[in-house]
């Protein structure tokens, strides 16, 4: 179908609302599930002021030890600091079941949602996308956001809150121990932003070589044969390892950039220690603060970093989660390629015609296609479409199944315009054989059952024999529980096809669209479809696109596009009795087979 490669992906909100794409576009989806954000925002503070509080207790303790305490005075502490140890492990738990429940709550929503988006905005954003790129959004990018929604949204209110506590602890022994920490809790939690903008740019810079890496890597697999044919496995080899070499400089830079963060949070909270002990140390030393309390106030400068450290690890990751959120949502929130407010009955009558049908792809009336295209097919009639490549015949396919709107007349069924009619209502009323027919890797009885998953067996082999497709089913290892294979590997071009035609059937649908069909059947079983053709249109308005002449001849008329136009109909005989465009085409070499 050349016509639809000329189609522009359509325009993705996200990339033009920065407050539905990146991270800000990520805590949006968290609506839905404000329970589990509680509760792992709760799970989060508890763990890490469970930990902070263990650490103080203990510190008290060592205080009240090396200054004389009693013994007996220190056994509150301990039991104290044995419940704290619990609570602290108990969290933690309680934290990781929590927020991981919450985190793949959440990535099913976007993975669903990334579905949707290319289900809404199919065909036409699809083609143009490679497939190991959709598949590294779909699959890595998504799951690369379970660490921003388990390890970073809900862990950021901890790490203001906790150190915050321990600032006010600090305030009360002394307010001088926590004017010596103030600096440093606003520097360490300062450090990820200083390389923000780096660290997009890297992340991008990854995920953008690890989505091409993917999309070479399934391509060499897809086209094994045809390199092994020409003698190329070596260079695409090559250019996988070129591809490899170009990642694994990403990640370094990204390392280093991160490993520089590491650093630098290593340094100021060495350096916050430091200061807290030698000002408490100065304190003590001037009688302001009891010796006791000197191991708790280094032990709390130490401890209140210890929540934004760990964030701040995690915002190492930010490059790359921004790098994945912005080509996750990009999907997610793409526009449909039309839009689904039809809510008309459809009719009974489902004569199909094109009014004045104008389209063009692209913006602006660029690339125009077609132009005032009137067309009439009525049930029980088969109408061929023929004419030079590049004409406009599969466009008209696609627009009567709705993939693109018409830029200018109408296109009715039944008197109803297709825009009044729901989406899923008009696909019911239109079967469609592709030329490039994809067939999923299950077996033949569920790749026919495709739009009628509940057809009984009995359905499906009547399709099956109607599309001439039975007896070579019937003599395959497990007949229709043969496993088609990955696109239908194991079958050749015509049994794919012939499938494609009984899947088609089986939907019972009153307009049925042959988009080069018959192009990969040999010909006796093009002689075959020819015949079961007869008992196929006796109910249905047929739309045949071809280029073999003798699917073309045995049409009720045909239809020659020209110029986005068309130039003449009728039968067969008449058109080459007339000595115009059609007779031109017939005897030019290699326009019709």
């Amino acid at each position: 179908m050349t016509d639809t490669t000329l189609a522009t992906a359509p325009r993705t909100e996200s990339a033009a609302d920065g407050s539905r794409s990146g991270l800000l576009g990520l805590i949006r989806l968290v609506r839905g599930q404000r329970g589990l954000l509680v509760l792992t925002i709760l799970s989060g503070i508890a763990a890490q002021a469970g930990t902070l509080a263990s650490m103080g207790l203990g510190a008290w303790l060592v205080g009240q030890a090396v200054t004389g305490a009693a013994p007996a005075s220190l056994l509150p502490g301990f039991w104290g600091l044995g419940l704290a140890v619990a609570v602290t492990a108990a969290a933690r738990w309680w934290q990781a079941f929590v927020s991981h429940d919450f985190a793949f709550a959440l990535i099913e929503t976007l993975q669903v949602g990334i579905y949707d988006g290319l289900e809404r905005a199919a065909p036409g954003y699809v083609l143009g996308q490679r497939t190991g790129e959709l598949a590294s959004v779909a699959t890595g990018d998504a799951e690369l956001m379970e660490f921003f929604y388990a390890h970073t949204l809900a862990d950021y209110v901890a790490a203001t809150l906790v150190p915050l506590g321990a600032l006010l602890a600090l305030l009360a022994i002394h307010p001088l121990a926590a004017l010596a920490l103030l600096p440093f809790l606003l520097l360490v939690a300062s450090v990820p932003y200083w390389l923000a903008r780096r660290a997009g740019e890297q992340g991008r810079a990854v995920m953008e070589r690890l989505g091409r890496l993917n999309a070479e890597t399934v391509e060499m697999i897809q086209g094994q044969r045809e390199l092994a044919i020409f003698g190329r496995a070596r260079d695409a080899l090559a250019r996988l390892m070129a591809g490899t070499r170009a990642l694994a400089a990403a990640q370094r830079r990204y390392g280093l950039r991160a490993g520089l963060e590491h650093a630098a949070i290593d340094v100021l909270t060495a350096l916050a220690v430091l200061a807290a002990a030698l000002v408490g140390g100065a304190l003590a030393a001037g009688g302001r603060l009891e010796l006791a309390l000197l191991p708790l106030v280094i032990v709390l400068a130490g401890g209140a970093l210890l929540p934004i450290a760990e964030v701040t690890q995690t915002a190492r990751k930010l490059g790359e989660l921004r790098a994945g959120a912005a080509r996750v949502l990009a999907i997610f929130h793409q526009r449909p390629a039309v839009a689904d407010q039809g809510r008309a009955a459809r009719a009974q009558d489902t004569t199909v015609r094109f009014e004045q049908v104008g389209f063009a792809y692209g913006e602006g009336g660029r690339g125009a296609v077609l132009s005032g295209i009137d067309l009439t097919i009525r049930p029980g009639e088969t109408v061929a479409l023929v004419g030079r490549s590049g004409a406009g015949k599969s466009t008209c396919a696609n627009l009567l199944l709705r993939f693109w709107d018409v830029g200018a007349g109408h296109i009715r069924i039944g008197g109803r315009d297709l825009r009044e009619l729901p989406l899923a209502a008009l696909r019911q009323l239109v079967a469609y054989v592709p030329q490039d027919v994809h067939l999923f890797d299950e077996t033949v009885a569920d790749n026919i059952r495709l739009g009628r998953p509940d057809a009984p067996t009995e359905a499906v082999e009547r399709a099956a024999r109607l599309a001439q497709a039975h007896d070579f089913i019937a003599a395959l290892p497990q007949g229709y529980a043969t496993v088609c294979g990955e696109r239908g590997a194991r079958l050749s071009g015509g049994q794919r096809q012939r499938i494609a035609i009984a899947r088609a059937l089986l939907v019972d649908a009153p307009i049925l669209v042959l988009d080069e069909a018959s192009a990969s059947l040999d010909a006796e079983s093009e002689r075959a479809l020819q015949a079961a053709m007869d008992a196929i249109r006796r109910e249905r308005a047929v739309l045949v696109i071809a280029h073999r002449l003798s699917t073309i001849r045995a049409a009720d008329r045909i239809a020659v596009l020209d110029g986005g136009r068309i130039a003449e109909q009728g039968r067969h005989d008449e058109l080459l009795a007339r000595g115009g465009l059609y007779a031109a085409l017939v005897s030019s070499t290699g326009v019709f087979q």
